[in-house]
């Protein structure tokens, strides 16, 4: 096979992919919601309200820290896990705003692999004028 080929991703996507592995595992998953319904939480009582091994959740909660979605407080000798909001947030903008208006112009490779590459919010709903059926 011959050299694979290098693509440079802009710093945004590396962070949604990165985001989206680390909650590639309902676990994961179970373990944000969580946080996000309670922040500052122990691993012990995470391990309370999901019924698995201490050592699960906290193998969990590494993979999560490692994608930067989770804080570490130590408070003595508990440590306290809290939700770290900015890649969330840059998730949330993502799947809000670029999936709705993602505009790539194919013929330039660099503008596929950047994935904010957007002129602007409602514009393709301008392009098209759509009419909604159900707002009368």
């Amino acid at each position: 096979m011959g050299g694979s080929k290098q693509v440079e991703f802009d710093m945004e996507t590396k962070i949604i992919g990165r985001t989206c592995k680390a909650l590639g595992h309902p676990i994961r998953i179970q373990i944000m919601t969580l946080l996000w319904r309670r922040d500052n939480r122990t691993c012990g009582e995470i391990v309370n309200l999901i019924p698995l091994a201490q050592s699960t959740i906290s193998k969990h909660l590494l993979e999560l820290k490692k994608a930067n979605l989770v804080n570490i407080k130590n408070e003595g000798k508990k440590t306290i896990y809290s939700v770290e909001k900015d890649n969330i947030q840059i998730l949330k903008k993502y799947f809000s705003n670029y999936l709705s208006t993602i505009e790539v112009e194919e013929k330039n490779k660099s503008t596929v692999l950047t994935t904010h590459n957007v002129r602007g919010k409602k514009h393709h709903l301008k392009q098209y004028n759509y009419q909604f059926p159900h707002k009368k």
